[in-house]
């Protein structure tokens, strides 16, 4: 639900998209992106990844060019592979990492070359209905688009990218829930500071299960380097997140739930799963905040792509105002803000509104007290 409505060519990019460029454009900008995932090793050339299943957790690591038109919230597609540097995203080196020493080695080369009070990570978690490329190339838009400090990691599952495969995709992002645990678990056992992390759609399903697992265990070293999660349009039964909450407890730090109550893409998943509603569409924000939750409502902003699934995307462009209103908190001891009327009738919640000058609309920030 996430690829085709954003992508710009023709086709999409299966195979042959991440053959190296060798000459960048002069005023184009580079991000080295880590990669874990369950999907398979694919041979074709320029691909690295395919849909299928993996037999176990395996590592890459591929440096993107962004090009100097770049718009915010967009990926400039190729129409055709390798591509221009000049006018689209590009892949200019890619390798294979070989286990998790491999994997945690290249991490803290990063790491290490960065100040330290700098030195965090940025896990990407795609939905479903992605191809690896994309899923690749949605990290890096968003990490450029944010100016995110940290290392980005991409963790991504075996999802067909394709709009019939769902049920197949349900059942890669289920087999994928221990590795998604390990994968915390080796950036937290690295010189990372911080470890934050952003899901979209049916990732999130994998991430809660995965934050649960870890929770249940109990056993996670430096857990209080988890920093901030981000579940955006989250494609999770409301009925299992809150089963999956009320085990979990409620957070030290709050899960930020991105959402938009006109998201068609969930629609689709609500039928699909009998008229049960999703959370990234769930009208109801003040339960939501109620369990622990804090709300970033963007019902009322114009989406890049029409089926408003993708339009968490465009929050990267205004991450440093977030991020801001966010460090402060939106509780009631938050004097440097202001509440404002949302008919949210619920006594715990608190609602901020980010400058509608930012986004063209107001986005809503909703938590309890």
């Amino acid at each position: 639900m996430l690829s085709a409505s954003l992508m710009g060519c023709a086709t999409r990019p299966e195979s042959g998209y991440l053959s190296p460029v060798a000459v960048p454009a002069p005023d184009a900008s580079r991000h080295t992106l880590l990669v874990a995932t369950t999907r398979e090793r694919d041979l074709r050339p320029g691909t690295l990844f395919n849909g299928n299943r993996a037999n176990a957790l395996d590592f890459a690591e591929v440096t993107v060019s962004v090009p100097p038109n770049h718009t915010a919230g967009k990926i400039e597609w190729p129409s055709e592979p390798k591509g221009d540097p000049n006018l689209n995203f590009v892949a200019q080196d890619e390798s294979y990492l070989d286990g998790d020493r491999a994997f945690v080695q290249a991490l803290n080369t990063q790491l290490a070359a960065r100040p330290k009070g700098t030195r965090n990570v940025f896990v990407f978690i795609h939905g479903f209905n992605t191809l690896f490329v994309e899923g690749l190339y949605r990290e890096t838009q968003i990490v450029h688009d944010s100016r995110a400090p940290g290392v980005p990691v991409l963790f991504t599952w075996a999802s067909r990218g394709k709009p019939a495969a769902y049920l197949y995709d349900t059942n890669s992002a289920t087999a994928a829930r221990d590795a998604l645990e390990h994968t915390p678990r080796l950036l937290l056992a690295s010189k990372a500071e911080q470890v934050n992390i952003l899901a979209h759609s049916m990732g999130n399903w994998v991430t809660v299960e995965a934050l649960r697992q870890i929770k249940i265990s109990g056993d996670l070293d430096h857990a209080n380097n988890i920093g901030q999660v981000f579940l955006a349009a989250p494609d999770i039964d409301i009925d299992v997140f809150k089963s999956q909450m009320r085990r979990f407890g409620r957070p030290k730090k709050p899960f930020y739930v991105v959402l938009c109550k006109d998201d068609r893409a969930l629609w689709l998943s609500d039928t699909i799963a009998g008229e049960i509603t999703r959370v990234g569409d769930d009208a109801n924000v003040a339960e939501l905040a109620d369990l622990g939750a804090t709300v970033i409502d963007l019902t009322d902003l114009k989406a890049n792509d029409d089926s408003n699934h993708g339009i968490f995307a465009q929050l990267a462009a205004v991450a440093p105002e977030l991020r801001e209103v966010l460090t402060r908190g939106t509780g009631a001891n938050s004097s440097s803000l202001t509440p404002v009327a949302d008919g949210v009738d619920n006594p715990l919640s608190f609602v901020v509104s980010l400058p509608a000058g930012l986004l063209g609309a107001p986005a809503k920030v909703i938590s309890a007290q």
